[in-house]
């Protein structure tokens, strides 16, 4: 993991984007801690000196949104969070299949990766900064990985293309598509829509993966 602290900033879809490295969680093989907008996000990686007997690979993928992100204490009588969210576990499932698939063939040493939102801004999505900051951490970190990637949620309000939509653009959004990949290649795809044409998905999919080119093109840097 890099020692030195380096701070990279640039704008994303019309929001501020900040990455920051080798300052926090020294003792993970590798961490980053991403901000878009008012969210923040810290991503950190693990992995065991030895691998683990059997033919599966043992990657797990953390996804931790708490309370006190969004300024709120848990209610009822015990105010303590409580187990994982449906909405956690499914975003924790959407940072894993993306990143998966790009540890070498035969790696199998256990893998742990997590994510912990520090802040929530709504608007900006913090599933998007995980992602990032998992790539981050992984490709800062002696893991061996065939990254980076990036992944991007694009809507369609009016006709026109929305790179991450806010709240109020996804309600009247008819496309809700989430695509993750390299540089190279697009490697998860999640959509909804409400009867979109088939030219259309693969429009709004190939313009998705224009902003991820973009994304780890700056992250590159």
């Amino acid at each position: 993991m890099l020692s030195d602290k380096k701070v990279y900033s640039f704008n994303w879809a019309g929001k501020p984007l900040r990455i920051e490295i080798g300052e926090l969680a020294k003792q993970a093989n590798g961490a980053a801690l991403v901000s878009y907008g008012e969210t923040v996000v810290l991503s950190t990686v693990t992995a065991s000196k030895e691998p683990k007997e059997g033919s599966f690979f043992p990657l797990t993928v953390n996804y931790d949104e708490r309370a006190y992100a969004v300024g709120k204490i848990p209610g009822g009588f015990i105010k303590r969070e409580g187990r994982p969210s449906d909405q956690a576990t499914l975003s924790a499932r959407l940072i894993d299949r993306p990143i998966r698939p790009l540890f070498p063939e035969g790696f199998r040493n256990e893998v742990v990766i997590g994510n912990m939102v520090l802040s929530l801004d709504l608007d900006s999505s913090a599933q998007m900064a995980a992602m990032l900051g998992s790539s981050l951490a992984l490709s800062v970190s002696d893991i061996p990985f065939f990254g980076p990637i990036a992944g991007v949620m694009i809507g369609r309000v009016d006709g026109q293309f929305v790179v991450n939509p806010t709240v109020d653009q996804q309600k009247k959004s008819d496309l809700h598509l989430t695509v993750a990949g390299t540089k190279e290649a697009i490697n998860m795809v999640e959509a909804g829509a409400d009867q979109i044409p088939e030219e259309t998905m693969l429009d709004a999919i190939l313009f998705a993966h224009e902003q991820i080119k973009e994304v780890i093109a700056l992250k590159s840097k």
